[in-house]
């Protein structure tokens, strides 16, 4: 082979591999804006501000909760998670840090309503009975019920948008909110529920 052509080969190889290194960079630059622009991520921005104001005012309602009830089991196992909650807002902030952004909570409608219920299951039964328990015990399931869902969702869709640590902090919780939701069950069938079965209308 003539050295010009073997020459001229070697430089159009060499060019070939110069633009697709661009063209992958560019690909791979492009595909990282579109994560940070992606409908997707605004979404999941939404969503964690909106189980944030969950959890915070759930830090309000589990001490009421507490208070209302009659079963000792009932009202340690609302303690107990009112200290987990604490971990819960904590997780999330730490969330919004590896977002880059400043903690802000968005009213959650789900939450506000189950609470809302929770508040009137108090002034609608009476106190010291089993009745009420069971009642509490709904309301805390109901709100156990939507974090889990949530929190799994959510989870799920940190490792789409390729945030896994945000991801394990979010199965962390998850995790806590499964147990917490098994607790009440357990409460509820060992004795509250056979309990409020024997209560009769004064």
């Amino acid at each position: 082979m003539p050295r010009l052509w073997h020459d001229n080969l070697l430089y159009n190889r060499n060019l070939n591999i110069v633009i697709m290194t661009n063209v992958k960079t560019k690909s791979k630059k492009t595909s990282n804006d579109a994560e940070k622009d992606s409908r997707l991520l605004e979404f999941f921005h939404g969503e964690i501000k909106d189980i944030y104001w969950a959890e915070k005012n759930l830090l309000k309602a589990l001490p009421k909760m507490a208070k209302a009830a009659n079963s000792p089991e009932l009202k340690e196992a609302f303690t107990n998670h009112l200290e987990e909650t604490h971990g819960h807002v904590e997780r999330l902030e730490e969330v919004f840090e590896l977002l880059g952004e400043k903690p802000q909570a968005k009213k959650c409608e789900a939450m506000d309503g189950i609470l809302k219920e929770g508040e009137s299951i108090v002034e609608e039964t009476k106190e010291g009975t089993s009745t009420r328990d069971v009642g509490l015990i709904l309301a805390g399931q109901k709100a156990e019920h939507y974090e889990i869902s949530t929190y799994g969702g959510l989870a799920q869709l940190a490792r789409n948008l390729g945030h896994d640590d945000i991801a394990e902090l979010l199965k962390a919780t998850l995790n806590e909110e499964k147990t917490a939701d098994e607790t009440l069950t357990s409460i509820a069938e060992e004795n509250v529920n056979y309990e409020a079965a024997q209560e009769v209308k004064a």
